[in-house]
């Protein structure tokens, strides 16, 4: 199996997609498994997994040498790393200023309909807040600058799969907050 690992890998440096779908269904869920418990975060571990397979493909996970272990050894590290990466990205980012959320009120609006909104508002920047840098940057100019998925991929040099993948994760993690939300205030 190690060999067979290790040239799935090198087809992959040679852009060979067969190899990277291949590679993936063999590591996706002991991968996952393995960051669950690291991190004990679903979406951390999704996000360490698609980041570390997309990284494989453009060759910028540094390289895997035979001489120095097995290259399972070497995968679960870069995830485990990657994984880490994204903790502390997390804890950096405390919160989100997202201008574009302004509230859309009109002269004829109630005092108490504007009270509820800026209530909304809140709710929604701080549920933003909970999301990923990269998430925040992808709803930031899905749901805020009005751009398509593929004018996403384009402007930030990501994968279309990739983009579709981190909004997919941002908008569960954001229904799950404020379905959380609303139960607490409730």
């Amino acid at each position: 199996m190690q060999n067979k690992d290790s040239l799935l890998y090198e087809r992959i440096r040679s852009k060979d997609k067969e190899a990277l779908e291949e590679l993936y269904d063999r590591y996706e869920k002991v991968l996952y498994s393995f960051l669950i418990k690291v991190t004990g975060d679903e979406e951390i571990a999704e996000e360490a997994i698609q980041d570390v397979f997309m990284k494989l493909w453009q060759g910028s996970t540094g390289s895997y040498d035979s001489t120095k272990g097995k290259f399972s050894s070497w995968l679960f590290t870069v995830a485990r790393n990657k994984a880490l990466d994204i903790i502390r990205k997390k804890a950096r980012a405390k919160s989100i200023s997202i201008d574009e959320v302004e509230p859309f009120l009109s002269s004829d609006d109630s005092p108490e309909q504007q009270t509820e909104w800026k209530e909304e508002q809140e709710k929604i920047r701080k549920a933003v807040s909970t999301l990923s840098d990269e998430q925040k940057k992808m709803v930031h100019y899905m749901y805020f600058k009005g751009y398509t998925q593929q004018k996403i991929a384009e402007l930030t040099g990501t994968p279309l799969g990739t983009v579709k993948g981190r909004l997919r994760l941002a908008l569960k993690k954001l229904k799950r907050t404020l379905i959380e939300e609303r139960r607490g205030s409730i």
